[in-house]
């Protein structure tokens, strides 16, 4: 199956990560095998809701036109993810692809321990057939540590050495990310605290709201600058940051991150625990996108979560981070633009890719309500801002509708719409992800206004052609 099944449901995203029904959220172990990507997620194949955790998958060989294979991994009865297969990665253990996760059994006490399944192969090239090990390789955390929540191991190489991270909440307040020294993955060594909330830059850049850092993700840039990406638990998701920094040896045979900057990696309020792919000469990123909707509409929908688009990672010399659209995403694009004049007003289909480049200040108009109120983006390149402004279109949750103000270079905005995720990116120095709901009596035209100069580019999303 190629993409995701047109849904009756006009907020149903068609061109990225979601199953065809029920819950989806956080990526996990995205994996290069044998000349295809394979993604991973958490899922209910029951309902839209956050329960009943297994593995979604699928796999693609150009990050646009995605398989939907079996489930991966099914919770064990009675074994130590008997509640659930939660957040991990995937790795490449002497030839042998293993899901390296956090399982939690029937006695769940918000300790997740870490648990390993390998691929069947070579006899399975699609990686469909997964075998749990009995045993976990680490049963918890340290007994010495005040920890209160342990999961979500993310493994990775350095020095020679593989380590693994594992995202963690302290007794006290404090979050933090443990090290584990893994060159066999069937025994772990304690290494240590990778790095925690005193940490005066992660103090900064975070506040401290957070109780606890899930999702731990690590990437190398081509300066030589490493980035820790953190998702902010503070009893529920909060948001997503990330810190630059190096590597360093610590203790006897351990490493500790020293950051230098940080900040938060999406200024939306609709994406969460992203995952990363470290390529040779690159780094890949996925986000989950959650619902921001009732959940008597999202039962009438029957789906819940999507994955974003992928995305390039990098590095600004300042120690932000440069974030563009995967561009193999070019390939959905149609053959030919539906918008290549500011001035026009141009109905908008329900996938769409558009570019907005302005030397004034320029309001671009996506949406328009009954009421005659829009849903706008401005690029004000004077003021080094990019503001989103969907007001008439609220969300629920108790961060609100307000408008989001982004501070960077403005001169670019490039807008990816798929049914009701909207991913926002501002030149290649922040994203924004929200999602937006049509309702039966909105308008989709695009209308710019504003300042000279300004040119656009849009493209309907179709499902790429084969020759």
């Amino acid at each position: 199956m190629s993409l995701t099944a047109p849904s009756t449901d006009p907020g149903a995203p068609r061109f990225r990560v979601r199953p065809p029904a029920n819950w989806i959220n956080d990526p996990n172990g995205p994996f290069r095998w044998r000349d295809r990507y394979h993604l991973f997620y958490q899922h209910n194949p029951a309902a839209p809701v956050h329960a009943n955790v297994h593995w979604g998958h699928v796999s693609s060989a150009d990050l646009v036109e995605w398989e939907h294979h079996p489930i991966a991994l099914t919770p064990t009865p009675g074994g130590p993810d008997e509640a659930g297969c939660w957040s991990g990665c995937v790795v490449d253990d002497d030839g042998v692809p293993t899901a390296v996760y956090t399982g939690v059994d029937r006695h769940h006490v918000g300790l997740g321990a870490i648990c390993l399944a390998r691929a069947v192969v070579p006899q399975d090239e699609t990686l469909t057939d997964w075998k749990p090990l009995p045993t976990p390789a680490v049963a918890g955390p340290p007994a010495d540590l005040d920890v209160v929540m342990f999961r979500d191991p993310f493994v990775f190489g350095s020095g020679g050495h593989r380590w693994a991270l594992v995202g963690a909440g302290h007794a006290d307040g404090t979050p933090s990310v443990l090290l584990y020294d893994c060159d066999d993955l069937t025994d772990w060594r304690f290494a240590g605290v990778l790095l925690d909330g005193d940490d005066p830059v992660a103090a900064d850049a975070f506040g401290d709201k957070a109780v606890g850092w899930e999702c731990p993700q690590l990437y190398a840039t081509r300066g030589g600058d490493w980035v820790l990406v953190l998702s902010l638990w503070d009893g529920d998701p909060c948001s997503t940051g990330y810190l630059t920094g190096r590597l360093q040896p610590y203790g006897e045979g351990g490493l500790r991150f020293s950051p230098r900057a940080g900040g938060r990696l999406d200024h939306g309020r609709d994406f969460y625990a992203p995952a990363v792919l470290q390529e040779p000469d690159r780094a890949l990123l996925w986000g989950w996108s959650w619902e921001a909707r009732e959940q008597g509409e999202i039962d009438r929908a029957g789906w819940a979560g999507v994955l974003t688009a992928p995305r390039v990672v990098d590095v600004h010399p300042d120690g932000t981070p440069r974030v563009v659209p995967a561009p193999e995403l070019a390939l959905l694009r149609a053959a030919e633009p539906f918008v290549t004049e500011p001035g026009r007003h141009a109905p908008l289909p329900q996938a769409y890719d558009l570019t907005v480049t302005a030397s004034g200040r320029t309001t671009v108009s996506l949406l328009r309500s009954a009421s005659g109120a829009a849903l706008t983006v401005v690029l004000d390149p004077d003021e080094g801002t990019v503001t989103l402004d969907r007001g008439d279109w609220p969300r629920t949750g108790p961060e609100g509708s307000a408008p989001i103000v982004v501070r960077a270079p403005a001169g670019e905005v490039r807008i990816l719409v798929d049914g009701s995720l909207f991913e926002l990116f501002v030149g290649d120095r922040a994203t924004v992800t929200e999602r937006v709901y049509r309702r039966p009596d909105d308008v989709p035209e695009l209308v710019v206004s504003g300042g000279p100069g300004a040119t656009v580019t849009g493209w309907e999303l179709v499902p790429p052609t084969h020759d």
